[in-house]
């Protein structure tokens, strides 16, 4: 008979058994849940509603990116729109609206992704959305797929201004209470103490 099993039925001292006990499988860190009840005022869509929602933060993910996505739901804002697994799943966008026949009516992807993925979405939804936040790089990024991606005619690309990623990251905590009012193209995000104001750069 084995140590181990040994250990299992008593047959070693306690200091043995301690010693060959199984160790439990490795378990991958958890994301961070943080919640927000996010009051969108979108003048230029007509959208008027506070949306209750929940963010898993991927332990890979920063607050930054994480605020970026939020600023893309309120952007987008809608019922049927919602974040899906995120940086866990290859083959998910950071948001999407499906319709209800299933088929996919809106692709949201935040950063700068492959042409590869970019042609992927624009193939499996109506609408794609790229929202870039990292000013200077996404600037290189688009400069050099930009020409590859022309056919695609429901393909909306957008960057932040430099600076504001991190101004959106200040923003972040476990229960957050936010107002986003939208007009003409300015977008207001706010909390009770602090308030940001910007427009997005449209690439595409």
């Amino acid at each position: 008979m084995d140590s181990t099993l040994q250990a299992r039925m008593g047959g070693l001292p306690r200091q043995a058994r301690r010693n060959n006990r199984i160790q439990p499988p490795h378990m991958a860190l958890s994301s961070t849940i943080f919640r927000c009840a996010l009051q969108v005022s979108d003048l230029d869509r007509g959208h008027y509603q506070t949306h209750n929602l929940t963010l898993a933060r991927h332990p890979s993910e920063t607050d930054e990116r994480m605020m970026v996505r939020l600023l893309a739901f309120a952007l987008n804002a809608d019922e049927h729109l919602g974040f899906t697994r995120g940086l866990s799943q290859d083959d998910e966008p950071d948001l999407w609206q499906h319709a209800l026949s299933g088929g996919i009516t809106c692709w949201i992807e935040v950063g700068q992704p492959d042409e590869k993925r970019i042609r992927k979405a624009c193939a499996r939804s109506e609408r794609v959305v790229v929202y870039c936040f990292q000013h200077r790089s996404a600037s290189v990024w688009w400069k050099q797929i930009s020409a590859k991606l022309e056919r695609f005619a429901h393909l909306s690309v957008f960057k932040l201004p430099e600076g504001i990623s991190e101004q959106l990251a200040s923003l972040a905590q476990r229960n957050m209470d936010l107002q986003c009012t939208i007009q003409e193209g300015e977008i207001w995000l706010s909390d009770e103490d602090t308030s940001i104001q910007f427009a997005l750069e449209q690439l595409r």
